[in-house]
């Protein structure tokens, strides 16, 4: 394997103007993104986060995706070594006007965000009958 295949992809940080309000961290989850004729998928990794940590909001175009880690509780443990770093993830896009934003739909498993952006369908051809007054 090449050096390229095997570098590690560090969290990075959410870049946030001001000053923060909150002690935890906030990550930018990694997306992939796809497009088929019907719909754009989304595919954001929030490891960590449980269904029930996810808040999808959309408001002026802007589909906003934040996802809080729970924290774990190691009762009678000794922590030797932590890398896992807990935080919350937020990431936001523009929505493009051919999303159709009231079938949008989410999914949560094994730490990845599913969503899916139907596609407006275009007007199909038809005839208009001319009515008479």
């Amino acid at each position: 394997m090449t050096e390229k295949e095997m570098q590690v992809q560090q969290k990075q940080e959410v870049q946030q103007a001001g000053e923060p309000t909150k002690p935890e961290k906030q990550y930018v989850p990694a997306v992939d993104i796809f497009e088929t004729a019907e719909a754009v998928n989304v595919l954001a990794e929030m490891p960590g986060v449980a269904k029930d940590g996810v808040e999808i909001e959309l408001e002026n175009e802007t589909l906003t995706i934040r996802g809080t880690v729970a924290p774990q509780e190691h009762g009678g443990e000794t922590v030797l070594l932590r890398e896992f770093e807990p935080g919350s993830y937020l990431r936001k896009f523009t929505v493009a006007e051919t999303i159709d934003q009231e079938k949008i739909q989410a999914t949560m498993a094994d730490g990845v965000l599913t969503l899916v952006l139907p596609k407006i369908a275009p007007a199909k051809p038809r005839r208009i009958e001319v009515q008479g007054i």
